[in-house]
């Protein structure tokens, strides 16, 4: 009796984090697509060239570790097809652990993206949480024949239901954008106002004398003290967003681009760039000449291939460049659209949900 209440806690503390960390991710396919892009690169590099084809499957293999997650969770709670589900998280579960070491160890990926945008972890946090995971799966694997298993259809009907709606909500969230944002760029806030500290910075000075280390609140004056480091005391108050710039062949122009009324196109890849639905964005650019709102283009390409975008489409845009990694993480599609307001983010919109000029005028007024 005892080892049958310990191995339902397990299951359900297991099947709880399973399900919490897919829901998340399914929320946004994208970002965990992006997350494994980067592994393929990293691996591509220090293991096998090969990996690097994988990032052309990058989407449909998020979609799949993220649907699979909740419905392992799902299936352990209600005990459908325990030794089976078992085996599988076991597998997952040495995946994860491994690219989670790999990330800590090599300081290759530092987030693994284990929840998301949601909850930040450190890479040895994200091994640890993993190797507790693998502990608590080992026990289950070790007692899988002690496990009870539900014949009743509801739980299967229930098992289903949460493949066919985490599937529906992973499609749902790649043609349009993330049901709820986590990122700093979400609508609403106030880039200039994320890339300033939320409070005064303050910072310990560790010194060194002789074999002795000392501790400073301020820098100290004494020339026999040798500087040893410095340590950031407040991190929370340290900028949301750190690393936001634009710029062009003629400068930075990060400040303008945060001032006034701006309608940003943005670019995450020229050469994957969906063109079946620019010619919204030429309706909507048409039909906000002569207001007050600047339309603007921001892609991580080079100026000459921003230009011949520009050119073919017959934009009348300011265009700049911007980092790959800060443009994915704005926005979920290729292209997209922002409107800002002195710097606030109003309103994000994928390509497939470009507004109307109409709409952008009533959301920026004159």
């Amino acid at each position: 009796m005892l080892k049958q209440t310990i191995l339902f806690i397990i299951r359900l503390l297991v099947g709880g984090l399973f399900i919490f960390s897919g829901l998340i991710k399914v929320n946004d396919p994208v970002g965990t697509a992006i997350k494994l892009e980067e592994y393929f690169d990293v691996f591509s590099n220090d293991i096998a060239s090969f990996f690097v084809h994988f990032k052309e499957i990058a989407l449909p293999l998020a979609v799949f570790l993220v649907v699979t997650e909740v419905v392992l969770g799902v299936m352990l709670i209600l005990g459908v097809r325990l030794r089976l589900t078992v085996w599988a998280l076991g597998l997952m579960i040495v995946f994860f652990t491994f690219l989670t070491f790999y990330s800590a160890y090599f300081n290759k990926v530092t987030d693994c993206g284990c929840f998301g945008d949601a909850i930040k972890l450190t890479p040895w946090e994200s091994f640890t949480k993993d190797v507790i995971l693998l502990v608590l799966i080992g026990i289950l694997f070790l007692f899988r024949k002690d496990l009870p298993n539900q014949h009743r259809p509801w739980a299967h009907r229930i098992a289903f239901g949460s493949l066919a709606v985490s599937f529906i909500i992973a499609i749902t969230a790649i043609r349009n954008l993330p049901f709820i944002d986590f990122r700093a760029y979400k609508e609403g806030v106030n880039i200039n106002t994320a890339m300033q500290p939320s409070a005064p910075l303050k910072y310990s000075y560790i010194m060194k004398k002789g074999e002795e280390l000392l501790e400073f609140d301020q820098y100290p004056t004494d020339e026999s003290l040798e500087f040893v480091e410095m340590k950031l005391l407040n991190e929370e108050a340290l900028p949301k967003i750190s690393d936001f710039a634009v710029w062009n062949d003629e400068g930075t122009f990060t400040e303008q681009i945060l001032q006034g009324k701006k309608l940003v196109i943005l670019v995450t890849n020229m050469s994957k760039i969906n063109t079946d639905h620019l010619g919204k964005i030429d309706e909507l650019l048409a039909g906000i000449v002569g207001t007050s709102i600047e339309p603007v283009l921001v892609a991580a390409s080079s100026m000459e291939e921003i230009e011949q975008l520009v050119k073919s489409r017959k934009w009348q845009v300011t265009s700049y460049q911007g980092d790959a990694t800060v443009i994915k993480t704005i926005m979920r599609s290729n292209p997209g659209t922002m409107l800002l307001s002195e710097g606030v983010v109003i309103k994000k919109y994928h390509y497939l949900n470009t507004p109307t000029a109409a709409e952008v005028k009533e959301l920026l007024p004159s």
